[in-house]
């Protein structure tokens, strides 16, 4: 019956194909395959970057918000094996503010059926990091870079980078 569908379908986009460029008509038949595994995302992490507002020259924490896209973990800024990649942001200085030491959550322990007895630390879902800072009175951008690598149940993806832009006014 599948083989049947998929002639149908080649045969009903014979007409088209020469209206198409042969890039669209490649993707059209993928699109059609059933059994091909899902992609994946083109970033695994999402930044939610929103205005804060702290007071003018007085210790205070920014809080960073990242969502971990559904059905894959990134490693936790301290994992447990030299060699997994951490979670890390590094951040550029900026005029006017005295950055601290970032306060990353702690990981939550994971594990694979096929080995419980491993267990990794890592974030999944929504986790926050706290940044704390003294800042002169003004609107203040910090700049940075999230690094991390996905992983799912069954592979470890290469590490991305993620824009980090942190924006605030201290009153």
């Amino acid at each position: 019956m599948r083989f049947r569908l998929a002639v149908a379908g080649v045969l009903l986009a014979l007409p088209f194909a020469g209206a198409l460029p042969a890039s669209q008509v490649a993707n059209a038949q993928q699109v059609g395959n059933l059994d091909a595994p899902a992609p994946k995302p083109k970033s695994f992490v999402v930044y939610a970057t929103e205005p804060q507002n702290v007071p003018a020259g007085k210790r205070s924490e920014l809080e960073l918000h990242f969502r971990v896209v559904d059905g894959f973990h990134v490693n936790s800024h301290t994992p447990k094996s030299e060699l997994l990649i951490p979670t890390q942001i590094t951040l550029q200085p900026a005029a006017g503010v005295k950055a601290e030491a970032l306060q990353y959550p702690a990981g939550t322990s994971y594990s694979f059926s096929f080995d419980p007895t491993e267990k990794l630390d890592v974030y999944s879902g929504a986790f926050t990091v706290k940044l704390p800072v003294v800042a002169d009175a003004g609107t203040h951008t910090v700049d940075g870079t999230l690094r991390y690598q996905a992983c799912d149940h069954a592979a470890c993806y290469p590490p991305k980078s993620l824009p980090v832009q942190v924006i605030f006014t201290a009153k």
